[in-house]
C-alpha cells in the first residue's frame, strides 16, 4: 500500500482537532427531568404560594409576650420553625401524605371543600382534631356533617396521625410526636391554593384538646388564629377520668387509650391541656354543653377558661359568656342546653365565623 506523505498526515491531525473544538458539548438531546425521576416516587417538598411564608408576625406583634409570672407550668420553649412541608399527592381527590418530621411517619390528611368552591377563591380553613385516639377517617363516616361545614365557607382538614386508620406507624396519645405532626398539618393546610393562609382555624373535639394546644403552645409561629375547643379535658385527672390507672399502667386496646398512672411525670408533662393552653396566643373559644360527653362535672370547662385568661391568649371566651371572664369552679355558669350537641358542627361554623370577623391580631411571632 502507498504510504500517505508526512505532511498531508499532520494536516488531517490539526484540521480533526480544530473541527472538534467547534461541536457542542453534547450531540444527545436532553432527556427531560420527568423522565428520568417519575413525578409521584417520592414526597415532594411543598412550597407556599407566592410571597413570603404565611406567620403570625406578618398579621400580628412582632415580640412574644413574657409567660405568666411565676408558673412554671407554661410552656416557654418554643420548636425551632423548619422549612417547607413535606408531602405528596395521594392520588384521589384531596388525598395528601403530609410527612410528620418528629417520626418520619406520611399522615394520610383529607380536605374536603365546599361544592361550590372553584367560585370562591381563597377561603377560611378549619383544621379538626378527633377526640380520644380517633382518625379522621372515622370523621368522615358519614362525610355529611363535615361537608355541612365546609359549605358554610370553610376548607376542612382531617387526618390521621401515627397508628390510627390509614396511618402506619406507632401511636402516641397525643404526645409531643403527634403535636409535631399536626403543626405539620397546618403549615401544609396553609400552601393549599383554596386556602387563605391568613385565617386557618384549629378546632379540637374532646381529648383532641391535648394535641391542639400542644401543637399551638410548643410552635407559637403556626399561621393559626383560633383555637375552638369543645368538651375536651383539662388535665391528668379528667382525661383518666379519675386517675384510676393501675401501677404500670392501662393495657389500651380495641381503640382504648393505653394511660400511664398519673404520678409518670415524664408522661404527662407531654399531655396535659391546662398546661399547654397557659402559652397558646391565640383566640380561644370553649364549647361546652350542661351535660358533658365522658365528666359528670363542668369543672373541666371552667379550668381551662380560667388558665387562658391567666395566659396569653387576647380573648378567651366560655360559650356565649362575656370574653376575658374567670370563673368559681364551684359556681359554674350555665352551659349549653344538652340538644346543643346535636348542632355540633353548626355552632363550631358559627364561633368560627364570630372570631374571624373580629379580626383579632395574634400576640406571638417566632
Amino acid at each position: 500500500m502507498k504510504r500517505m506523505p508526512l505532511p498531508f498526515i499532520v494536516l488531517i491531525v490539526i484540521c480533526l482537532l480544530a473541527c472538534n473544538l467547534s461541536l457542542p458539548a453534547s450531540s444527545t438531546p436532553a432527556v427531560p427531568l420527568e423522565t428520568i425521576i417519575p413525578p409521584t416516587a417520592e414526597p415532594t417538598r411543598g412550597l407556599p404560594p407566592k410571597g413570603p411564608p404565611p406567620t403570625r408576625a406578618a398579621v400580628g406583634t412582632a415580640v412574644r409576650p413574657t409567660p405568666p409570672a411565676g408558673d412554671e407550668n407554661a410552656v416557654t420553649a418554643a420548636t425551632p420553625q423548619p422549612g417547607a412541608p413535606v408531602y405528596r399527592a395521594g392520588g384521589l381527590p384531596g388525598v395528601y401524605w403530609v410527612t410528620n418530621p418528629a417520626s418520619g411517619v406520611e399522615w394520610f390528611v383529607q380536605v374536603i371543600l365546599p361544592k361550590k368552591a372553584a367560585s370562591l377563591g381563597p377561603l377560611p380553613a378549619l383544621v379538626l382534631v378527633p377526640g380520644g385516639i380517633g382518625s379522621g377517617t372515622s370523621l368522615m363516616d358519614p362525610i355529611r356533617p363535615l361537608q355541612i361545614m365546609a359549605d358554610a365557607g370553610f376548607v376542612i382538614v382531617v387526618f390521621d396521625a401515627e397508628g390510627r386508620a390509614k396511618t402506619a406507624g406507632v401511636e402516641n396519645t397525643n404526645g409531643y410526636i403527634q403535636q409535631d405532626g399536626l403543626a405539620e398539618v397546618i403549615r401544609f393546610a396553609a400552601t393549599l391554593p383554596e386556602v387563605d393562609a391568613r385565617q386557618i382555624g384549629l378546632v379540637s373535639l374532646s381529648y383532641g384538646i391535648t394535641m391542639a394546644s400542644g401543637a399551638l403552645a410548643r410552635h407559637p409561629e403556626l399561621p393559626v388564629r383560633m383555637l375552638i375547643d369543645w368538651e375536651g379535658p383539662s388535665s391528668r385527672f379528667y382525661s383518666t377520668v379519675g386517675c384510676n390507672i393501675p401501677a404500670g399502667g392501662s393495657s389500651g386496646g380495641s381503640g382504648k387509650i393505653a394511660w400511664q398512672p398519673c404520678d409518670d411525670e415524664n408522661f404527662w408533662s407531654e399531655r396535659e391541656a391546662a398546661a399547654f393552653i397557659k402559652s397558646v396566643c391565640v383566640p380561644y373559644q370553649r364549647i361546652q354543653s350542661e351535660k358533658d360527653h365522658v365528666q359528670s362535672t363542668n369543672a373541666h370547662a371552667v379550668e381551662m377558661i380560667n388558665n387562658a385568661v391567666a395566659g396569653l391568649s387576647p380573648w378567651v371566651r366560655l360559650n356565649d359568656e362575656t370574653p376575658n371572664q374567670t370563673y368559681d369552679p364551684g359556681a359554674p355558669p350555665a352551659m349549653l342546653p344538652e340538644s346543643s350537641d346535636r348542632q355540633r358542627e353548626e355552632n363550631i361554623v358559627r364561633y368560627a365565623q364570630e372570631i374571624l370577623a373580629l379580626n383579632i391580631a395574634p400576640v406571638c411571632a417566632p
